[in-house]
């Protein structure tokens, strides 16, 4: 049975089936975070330099506009992961993320993993694996926010 952090990482839903070692190296990354209610996890153009496993909690992915109030294109809870920007450069955030109540995460250091990822190209490939189904997600999350909005009236 795996302890401590690993013991965390490795029940995360997003790295499920991943073997002992890759969760061990993955952990080496991760950190406890939390966010009280109201708090930004990041914001738009920041560095996206962490992405986080939900343990508890809700966050709202928001796009931003300035004289504009924010859009939620999607919420987010227990199990989901918040953050996509890191993988690719430039490493800057596209939306905002809020979190609606108190939020307990595990914060993964983007810099170190990508690190991991370039010294081991078959963990990149893994965590690639799982990351673009969460893009194609947020893409047509948004899709459908734009609909909502935009769409035509019957």
């Amino acid at each position: 049975m795996i302890e401590g952090m690993e013991g965390i990482v490795s029940k995360h839903p997003f790295f499920a089936g991943l073997d002992n070692d890759t969760v061990a190296l993955l952990s080496g990354c991760a950190r406890n975070v939390r966010f009280d209610a109201g708090d930004h996890l990041f914001r738009t153009d920041q560095p996206a330099d962490e992405f986080y496993l939900l343990r508890h909690g809700r966050v709202a992915i928001e796009l931003v506009a300035p004289g504009h109030a924010a859009i939620t294109i999607q919420t987010l809870g227990e199990g989901d992961i918040v953050g996509i920007s890191w993988l690719l450069p430039p490493h800057r955030w596209m939306h905002d993320a809020r979190a609606l109540d108190l939020v307990r995460a595990i914060g993964m250091d983007a810099k170190c993993l990508r690190q991991k990822c370039d010294a081991d190209r078959s963990v990149g490939y893994e965590l690639m694996m799982r990351f673009v189904p969460l893009l194609i997600g947020r893409l047509h999350a948004t899709e459908l926010q734009l609909l909502d909005v935009y769409g035509t009236k019957g």
